[in-house]
């Protein structure tokens, strides 16, 4: 009988030390600067892939993989990582972002789109573990890329403000389709970044 991978990784994406640090310092980023703060725009890339996007490479690197795709077989151990990756990320953020409400700090943003942000953020983490086998790369890579697309949008393509990740959670312009246009755009992003992430760990464990 194969084991649950799905089940099995959420519940180690979030009940880990890792998951209680990034949260307990996003409330603090959140009661302390605020929602418009710069500190809390660059935590959103920072801190929604620190919970579970290197799960993948420790266990890779330590030889667990073996035992564990035998268990529940390829394609559910690598789409099981993923989705577990992604989910604590933006689950990250939106519990984050309750505990500011309760402490009556009201969100300048979309909770619902600040979780798909958290999720983009983690699987690109995720992705970048494995394309460059290195946690440093996971957990600066979103950040680097999260400021390259500021970069872009604030100096040479204010026009395409889709680049510019704030407005994916807090958006300031009118988007095709309003909030279901930013969805679908964050959603595409995330698959893409999913599909480029099972070809490369399904290469790695090939032969497991």
């Amino acid at each position: 009988m194969k084991m649950n991978s799905f089940e099995s990784d959420m519940k180690r994406a979030i009940c880990n030390v890792n998951f209680i640090i990034a949260l307990v310092v996003e409330c603090g980023i959140l009661c302390c600067a605020g929602w418009e703060s710069e500190l809390f725009r660059v935590s959103v890339p920072v801190l929604s892939p620190f919970p579970y996007s290197t799960a993948w490479l420790n266990e890779y690197q330590s030889g667990f993989v073996k035992e564990y795709v035998v268990r529940c077989g390829r394609r559910s151990y690598i789409w099981g990582k993923l989705l577990a990756c992604g989910i604590s990320g933006g689950v990250l953020l939106v519990l984050a972002g309750f505990f500011a409400q309760c402490t009556g700090i009201e969100p300048k943003g979309n909770l619902f789109l600040l979780f798909f942000s958290g999720m983009f953020w983690a699987v690109v983490s995720a992705a970048l573990a494995v394309a460059a086998n290195s946690r440093y790369v996971a957990y600066g890579g979103s950040f680097v890329l999260c400021y390259l697309l500021v970069i872009l949008y604030q100096r040479y393509f204010q026009a395409l403000y889709c680049l510019y990740p704030v407005e994916w959670y807090a958006p300031e312009h009118t988007w095709v389709f309003g909030d279901t246009g930013i969805l679908m755009m964050v959603c595409g992003l995330i698959l893409v970044v999913g599909i480029f992430y099972y070809g490369m760990v399904r290469r790695c464990v090939e032969n497991v």
